[in-house]
């Protein structure tokens, strides 16, 4: 590359990341008085669980009804402490999942001094079936070998580019999971290198849009993070804005490739860049995977 690209590609980054600042400075703007004050310190905390009942017709028959709940994007240090995880660990606690996956974002910048008492809480949760993690871009951003570290002390299967089975009643599924688009190195080939055709598999992926590469691939359920749903949407708009990888497929339910993939896009518990939520509340997702 030569040097006159390379300032091109800077400008442009620069233009980009200019432009996401002003789109959601313009969105936060254009909110009256009250609805900022709903936004900045009642909806970032108004956690809302959504259910869903997916069906499958390559999942095994043993599997039928399993309960699998996602969580994503915490950003801890950033809006997000321990007393906020701890009640959440309740809540998922009291939902008795069979598995609980996590999909990336733990902090929002660095473990800082509380990276002990996360683990502890996080190991509280010891569904029969397992707990299996990805990291996220803002895990990369200081420290992730400390990241890595925290969800192995709280007893996590990390995923980063590999796959473990998990069996139950004599048959099982298979969890695989990529390193973070974004700022990681994914390699799904990698992921799957042991999947074998009767395989079912779950996909874990940070970023969202990472499912245009898995449908290509033997992946039945992807669930993902990242766009945060885009934490401010308006009226009659949508989202403000997304981050990248995050752009075309940006909150909730998505079937690719004629149903061949579904994919999920949670709205994260936490907050980032901007300490606001706006017709976005931060979600907690419970599935019941089902045979048909």
């Amino acid at each position: 590359m030569d040097s006159n690209e390379s300032y091109r590609k800077k400008k442009l980054t620069r233009r980009s990341f200019l432009k996401t600042l002003l789109l959601t400075a313009a969105g936060l703007a254009a909110l009256p008085g009250a609805a900022y004050g709903y936004a900045r310190y009642a909806e970032p905390k108004w956690l809302e669980v959504m259910e869903y009942t997916l069906s499958f017709a390559r999942l095994p028959q043993q599997m039928d009804g399993i309960k699998v709940v996602q969580f994503s994007d915490l950003h801890l240090g950033f809006n997000f402490d321990t007393k906020d995880l701890s009640e959440l660990v309740g809540l998922i606690q009291r939902i008795q999942p069979d598995i609980v996956c996590f999909t990336g974002d733990l902090v929002d910048y660095a473990v800082g001094p509380d990276g002990d008492a996360y683990a502890r809480i996080l190991s509280e949760l010891r569904p029969p079936l397992g707990k299996y993690a990805v990291l996220g871009n803002h895990d990369y951003y200081k420290e992730a070998p400390k990241v890595e570290a925290l969800l192995k002390n709280a007893a996590f299967e990390l995923l980063t580019n590999k796959m473990v089975r998990i069996q139950h009643q004599g048959s099982g599924i298979v969890m695989a999971g990529v390193d973070d688009q974004w700022k990681g190195k994914p390699d799904i080939g990698k992921a799957l290198a042991r999947v074998q055709p009767e395989d079912f598999v779950i996909l874990l992926s940070h970023c969202p849009d990472f499912a245009d590469i898995a449908v290509q691939h033997p992946v039945d359920f992807q669930l993902s993070g990242h766009s945060h749903g885009g934490q401010v949407r308006l009226p009659f708009y949508g989202h403000v804005t997304t981050p990248r990888f995050g752009r075309k497929y940006v909150l909730g339910h998505y079937a690719l490739g004629d149903g061949k993939l579904q994919l999920y896009v949670n709205r994260g518990i936490g907050v980032s860049t901007y300490p606001v939520r706006f017709l976005c509340r931060p979600e907690l997702t419970v599935f019941t995977l089902r045979k048909g």
